[in-house]
């Protein structure tokens, strides 16, 4: 099977799924999204597939929703692209989780927003040194989703995660490893390999066992990832409808410093 906007290859018995965007950075559109949800239900149904690598096609991982798509309803109904989009995304970050097969998320460039919750839903994260990660919401006027406010916190701990929120800083591949974001940081010309050499050790070994324990790890968190994820989809719908979020978006189109008013 072929998308537009993924390329998707088996070797051995691994599924790897590349975004396909790369002028856009890999930018989450309606498109992506479905692509995204069909090509992991391609890794769940084929049974040669015994682990899966996530990653990004050019100078980008993922950026995060796609701000073109979202300029166009900005004189018409702000909070609509989000509302449409994370319906699609929300069931991406699922069956991340609940796909019973270890996914590698093999960061190869920029991470923002969106992107950065689809690449803490996965199981294992190694990064090259050039990646750069950036929560970006909040210096839009929006709020994180995709589960964020619970993969974050657990990874990272609250007082790093407040930090992260509220400073929104860029963060380096090597500070990423520092602080428990990622597993493992390569040179770039090695990521491709090592992430695969990774994803083949898994698929090698025991299978049914690891189903089993990622199930297990599941166990304790779906129930709290499901009801986040909702109330993530919620928060950012309202924050799309406020003036400060109108006033991020169009800064960042114009090139601009934003000037918030706190409404």
């Amino acid at each position: 099977m072929e998308w537009k906007t993924v390329v998707f290859d088996i070797k051995q018995n691994v599924g790897i799924i590349t975004m396909n965007r790369p002028a856009q950075l890999n930018a989450l559109n309606f498109e992506l999204c479905e692509d995204l949800i069909a090509a992991l239900e391609e890794c769940r149904n084929n049974s040669k597939i015994r682990s899966i690598i996530l990653t990004g096609a050019g100078k980008a991982f993922c950026s995060g929703g796609d701000l073109l798509m979202a300029k166009e309803f900005i004189n018409i109904d702000p909070p609509d692209p989000y509302r449409q989009l994370t319906k699609r995304y929300n069931r991406i970050i699922e069956d991340i989780r609940r796909i019973e097969k270890p996914v590698i998320a093999a960061v190869n460039g920029a991470v923002g927003g969106g992107g950065y919750s689809l690449a803490l839903a996965c199981d294992l994260i190694i990064a090259s040194k050039t990646a750069k990660f950036r929560q970006a919401y909040t210096s839009s006027g929006l709020v994180p989703d995709g589960g964020w406010f619970l993969f974050a916190p657990l990874l990272v701990g609250f007082r790093k995660t407040n930090e992260l929120l509220f400073l929104d800083p860029v963060i380096n591949a090597e500070q990423a490893l520092a602080i428990g974001l990622i597993n493992k940081v390569v040179e770039p010309e090695e990521l491709d390999a090592i992430a695969f050499e990774w994803a083949s050790k898994i698929a090698d070994g025991p299978s049914a066992a690891y189903a089993i324990a990622k199930n297990l790890l599941n166990e304790s968190m779906l129930t709290m990832l499901e009801r986040q994820l909702e109330l993530e989809r919620q928060g950012i719908i309202k924050a799309a409808g406020t003036k400060d979020y109108i006033e991020g978006l169009s800064a960042f189109f114009e090139k601009r410093s934003s000037i918030f008013v706190g409404k």
